[in-house]
């Protein structure tokens, strides 16, 4: 039989491509920046408190902005953006509150946003009375869309605008900020909207007034207010600038790139390797629509290549539920390095890949005699080590319908320091497995070691009261008193250890079982230490013979294998009365 063609989806609306025009990239056949590598840290700048801020449906209080100027503080940030002075009452009095409580320290910046007006610059300039480092930093709007809607200039009018503007910056620094160690950030807005080549005049007429120098640099910072375009064309634009603009070498080329396209974090690695040399954005991308790009992936991402991103990312939870608080908004599950699930596993043969892999590295510590830390890390699904960031492996494997015996398993171990066996793991899968489908949902570690304590540990049938053994001639004799169903009954046997002498002991029972594998180990150290034992046995004769495992555990190695071969043979279901014989071996 023939399969039928398939057909492309037929849309009763079909969506209006044709009202879109693709990005006129910037020329540039002699790029040279793939070729680069990310090898050191950008300078960054926050600007959480300023663009992040204003993004927010309710804007932070003045006591979440401390929190949060106090988290950047303390992670490591030395140039933060944080507020528009001239926009609001509130925004100044912030700005007068960190300087006049002297909050600031003094190797930080702090930077302030004004548009190119007069009265504004003005407030702008008088906000920063006292600061110890401050920047300026002022913006207007180049993009031949923006000027034409929007601000109804021309290009000459918009140059003239940015150089006066400018003018002024000077004018009311020398006016007010004369014990300032000052600084000047001028963006053109909004830069991949613009030509290249105007962005660079508007610049470096920007460049005559404030005439960069030795110990005079200008910050030329280039939004990417909108993303336009894949962010290779983005890396395009920011090298033909930093060939093109004069006085290189006391110019920093800063970049601001928002998500609009979902490749923020690509455009600003880009951006780097073409040549930029800072990086401005927020915590977990907060920002304007889709966000400014996320400080915290670009930080992580050098950190994962063994690159220092001077910044503290130790503690992630706490960075996040800070962060959390202060804008109220949650960081999502899926966000890289931070969300809830970024180190999770639910899928059974990642979270098998991952357990060997952390069983690996520990391998290597234990041959290298160093803490586990310390070995270079290399784990399946794992890009960094989620105890680096103040995380914990028990969120790395979580168990539903999709996983397997090996996440299972590493949780056992984990969380309860029981090691099963790999046939071991077989078998009790299959439990958690019919937990998982039945309850439709993920369960927890509690929940997995409740199943396996009903399960192994706390079974009904035969209970071991009291036992004594001896080594004769080579062979190893026990007594031992059971119970059952409240009646006891004293059993003999002898072996060439304990676990042998014991099954031989339950024969006397009528209970035949052959003991297959055995495993024991200790599951903590100390005087109070505990062991567990697990003992695989074929239960029964014949056709009816059941193979199970036993698990015992006990601070006594020898009592924890006799209640293992107990537990198996409690598990078969043999009923067992005291004084009557059940079952017989076979001839």
């Amino acid at each position: 039989m023939t399969r039928p063609q398939s057909s492309p989806c037929q849309l009763t609306s079909p969506m209006p491509v044709d009202r879109y025009k693709p990005f006129i990239p910037q020329s540039l056949p002699d790029r040279t920046w793939p070729d680069k590598t990310l090898d050191k840290a950008p300078r960054w700048l926050s600007t959480d408190l300023r663009d992040g801020n204003q993004a927010l449906i309710d804007p932070m209080t003045v006591s979440r902005k401390m929190r949060m100027f106090n988290l950047l503080i303390e992670m490591g940030y030395k140039e933060i953006e944080i507020g528009f002075p001239s926009a609001s009452q509130t925004e100044y009095d912030f700005v007068r509150k960190l300087i006049e409580e002297d909050v600031v320290p003094d190797d930080v910046t702090i930077s302030v946003l004004t548009q190119a007006r007069e009265d504004l610059i003005r407030r702008t300039a008088q906000s920063l009375v006292g600061a110890h480092r401050a920047t300026i930093h002022m913006y207007n709007a180049t993009a031949e869309l923006f000027r034409r809607v929007v601000f109804h200039v021309n290009e000459q009018q918009c140059i003239d605008l940015a150089h006066q503007g400018t003018e002024w910056v000077v004018k009311y620094a020398e006016e007010y900020l004369d014990d300032v160690e000052f600084g000047y950030e001028y963006s053109p807005e909004i830069f991949t909207q613009t030509p290249t080549d105007f962005a660079l005049e508007v610049c470096e007429s920007v460049m005559d007034v404030w005439q960069p120098a030795e110990g005079r640099e200008i910050i030329l910072n280039l939004p990417a207010t909108v993303e336009m375009s894949t962010p290779n064309t983005f890396g395009d634009q920011i090298e033909y600038f930093c060939r093109n603009i004069r006085d290189r070498q006391h110019v920093c080329v800063s970049v601001h790139p928002h998500n609009d396209r979902g490749t923020g974090v690509a455009a600003a690695e880009f951006a780097q390797m073409a040549g930029a040399d800072r990086v401005e954005g927020c915590l977990f991308g907060h920002g304007e629509r889709t966000g400014n790009v996320d400080l915290v992936t670009l930080g992580m991402n050098l950190f994962s290549q063994g690159v220092d991103p001077k910044i503290d990312f130790s503690d992630m939870p706490q960075i996040r539920r800070t962060v959390e608080y202060c804008t109220g908004l949650p960081v999502p599950a899926r966000q890289p390095y931070s969300g809830d699930l970024v180190f999770t596993a639910f899928s059974g043969s990642h979270q098998d890949a991952i357990k060997k892999g952390l069983e690996d590295l520990q391998r290597v510590a234990d041959e290298q005699g160093v803490d586990e830390r310390k070995v270079t890390w290399q784990a399946p699904y794992l890009a960094v080590d989620p105890h680096d960031i103040g995380r914990t492996y028990e969120a790395v494997i979580r168990v539903n319908s999709q996983s397997g015996k090996g996440g299972m398993a590493y949780l056992m171990k984990t969380e309860h320091q029981v090691d099963l066996p790999r046939r071991l793991q077989i078998e009790f899968s299959k439990s958690v497995q019919f937990l998982t489908d039945q309850e439709a949902r993920e369960i927890s570690h509690d929940e997995i070691w409740d199943l396996f304590s009903r399960e192994y540990l706390h079974t009904d049938g035969i209970q071991l009261v009291s036992r004594e053994s001896a080594t004769r001639g080579g062979s190893h004799e026990i007594t031992a008193t059971i119970g059952v169903d409240g009646a006891q009954r004293t059993i003999s046997g002898e072996g060439n250890g304990a676990v042998s002498a014991f099954v031989d002991a339950l024969d006397s029972l009528g209970v035949v079982v052959h003991v297959l594998d055995y495993s024991e180990h200790a599951m903590t150290a100390g005087g109070t230490a505990k062991a567990a034992a697990y003992v695989e046995c074929e239960v029964g004769d014949g056709e009816s013979s059941q193979i199970l495992w036993g698990v015992g555990i006990d601070s006594d190695i020898t009592e924890a294998s006799l209640k293992a071969v107990i537990g198996a043979v409690n598990r078969s279901g043999a009923r067992v009365q005291v004084g009557e014989r059940v079952g017989s071996r076979q001839a």
